[in-house]
């Protein structure tokens, strides 16, 4: 019963969402960027939020997308930087963040509001190269510490699964890196991109084969603003069959996408 209630309620939003009224230019721009600039929420060292290349510029989903999403607006991005993405989902409930693209779970679900999945991507373990662990199936072991970073899907998914391993929270992807230097952690779980990214940093390092499930990433928006979904779900249709949502993967390097579900 309390699965035919969830499924009839989403079924109402969407008809909700297609019945609404579509929004003239000015409106999306009010609604979208009430600042007068698009403020898209990144941190650094994932390709699904923003990354660097060798020129040093930047590239990531979030960021570029943020920033193509600005241009169909016709108004200026500003760039808000934090530690993880914890931080900017908060940073949107509390209106000080506009966009951003994030691993679309209920649990955030009750702070900001999704549009339809953009893709999906791959959830990993990255090892460093000393490491004894060869497959998943050695991780849930007294004694083995695996890393996450506070407020991740990992930090709240991993204790259900993982009961004998110890569940380790860091700051950030960064701080991940010198955790391994320090042989505080080790391994480290999230999603596929970002350790594909941190492996590039870590010789030798290696991904298990595998994952322990998906991240469905979406366009994170403002509670509030339901009234522009419409329009940023057709910019999301529009990025895929376009090809720009291939260009920016391909930018940022992201590896570790699937075709997302949802759609």
């Amino acid at each position: 019963m309390t699965m035919l209630i969830s499924t009839l309620a989403r079924v109402i939003v969407a008809l909700a969402l297609l019945s609404a009224p579509a929004l003239a230019d000015g409106e999306k721009k009010q609604v979208l960027a009430p600042s007068g600039s698009l403020r898209v929420g990144i941190y650094p060292g994932s390709p699904t939020s923003m990354v660097t290349d060798a020129a040093g510029k930047p590239h990531g989903l979030s960021y570029d997308l943020g920033g193509e999403l600005a241009k169909q607006l016709g108004v200026s991005v500003d760039y808000v930087r934090f530690q993880r993405v914890a931080d900017i989902v908060t940073a949107i409930k509390n209106g000080e963040v506009d966009f951003t693209v994030t691993n679309a779970t209920p649990a955030r679900a009750n702070d900001v509001s999704f549009s339809q999945p953009v893709l999906s991507i791959e959830l990993g373990f990255l090892v460093p190269a000393n490491s004894t662990i060869a497959k998943a199936d050695e991780i849930d072991r007294a004694g083995v510490r695996i890393g996450v970073t506070k407020g991740s899907t990992s930090e709240r998914t991993l204790p259900q699964t993982y009961k004998n391993a110890t569940i380790v929270p860091a700051e950030s992807v960064k701080a991940v890196i010198e955790m391994f230097s320090r042989g505080e952690i080790d391994l480290y779980a999230t999603n596929k991109p970002t350790l594909f990214e941190m492996s590039d940093q870590m010789p030798g390092a290696r991904i298990l084969d595998g994952n322990w499930g998906l991240e469905h990433m979406a366009v994170a928006i403002p509670k509030g603003r339901e009234n522009a979904l419409p329009f940023v779900n057709h910019f999301v249709q529009e990025a895929k069959a376009g090809g720009t949502l291939d260009t920016i993967q391909q930018q940022a390097g992201l590896r570790g996408a699937v075709k997302a579900t949802g759609n």
